[in-house]
């Protein structure tokens, strides 16, 4: 298995790009490189970005981002990417695009500095919410597409690593991959995250936010943490009855097509 810097693609432009291959199921196979890519957003990618994706083999762009947010950073992608758009929610409930945005710092009902509790309520949401089990749903159709073998898809939202991370941990999920495995690919995103976020937050200082806890509050919003994957988790047991039931009954992945998706993507 790949370690982790090995899994982390390091594009000029390109943040959180994440391989996705060489993660081993419960039953000893192995998720296949060069097939689906994790990252956040693809608005800023250089030439030599779209040149590695095109030699990637990429051919499908899962974008589980708002319109609001697709408008204001259309995907780059190379030519002859077919572009499925799968908003996870109608507006950015996770206030990544803001934070990016120029170091514009949300207020979350009119507080701050209250990133953790926010993200708590987000991944609720993201389990919860009809149009975040229509985009998930969305994805697998696109998963089960990408059957070419020298093609790959790749999914994202603004900061690759909410509306992103759930994704991976579905498809994850549904190949057999051990959980504590998922979490492992999950928390990854602090460590590809974190040059980024350091340079976020000095440049906010710079800006003049010197605010202890609204500074911790952005760290909050731009990271993930072991309780936003556990309150899904959580909630999904609580609502669904268990993480396999939500992928089959509330996503509508059949028997069917998990086998079809463990061919496409298990040797």
């Amino acid at each position: 298995m790949a370690n982790d810097n090995e899994r982390v693609l390091n594009l000029e432009k390109g943040v959180n790009f994440r391989e996705l291959g060489g993660y081993k199921t419960s039953d000893g196979k192995t998720v296949k490189y060069h097939k689906v890519l994790r990252s956040a957003g693809l608005a800023d990618l250089t030439d030599n970005d779209l040149k590695f994706l095109k030699d990637y083999g990429l051919k499908i762009d899962v974008d589980f981002r708002s319109k609001q947010e697709v408008d204001k950073k259309p995907d780059k992608r190379p030519d002859g990417v077919r572009y499925v758009w799968a908003p996870v929610f109608k507006e950015d409930e996770t206030k990544s695009s803001e934070v990016q945005s120029e170091g514009y710092i949300p207020e979350i009902d009119g507080d701050p500095t209250d990133g953790y509790a926010h993200m708590i309520a987000v991944y609720r949401d993201i389990i919860t919410g009809d149009s975040a089990k229509a985009a998930y749903r969305k994805f697998f159709n696109q998963l089960l597409l990408n059957t070419g073998k020298d093609e790959s898809l790749i999914f994202h939202c603004s900061a690759g690593k909410d509306r992103t991370g759930m994704g991976a941990v579905f498809f994850l999920q549904a190949l057999g991959v051990p959980f504590e495995t998922i979490k492992s690919d999950y928390l990854l995103t602090n460590k590809a995250n974190k040059e980024y976020v350091t340079d976020l937050l000095s440049m906010l200082k710079e800006k003049g936010y010197t605010d202890p806890d609204v500074l911790s509050s952005v760290h909050d919003l731009m990271t993930v943490h072991t309780n936003y994957l556990a309150t899904a988790m959580r909630t999904i047991d609580k609502e669904y009855g268990n993480i396999d039931k939500y992928i089959k009954n509330e996503l509508g992945v059949t028997e069917s097509e998990i086998n079809s998706l463990k061919k496409i993507y298990l040797e």
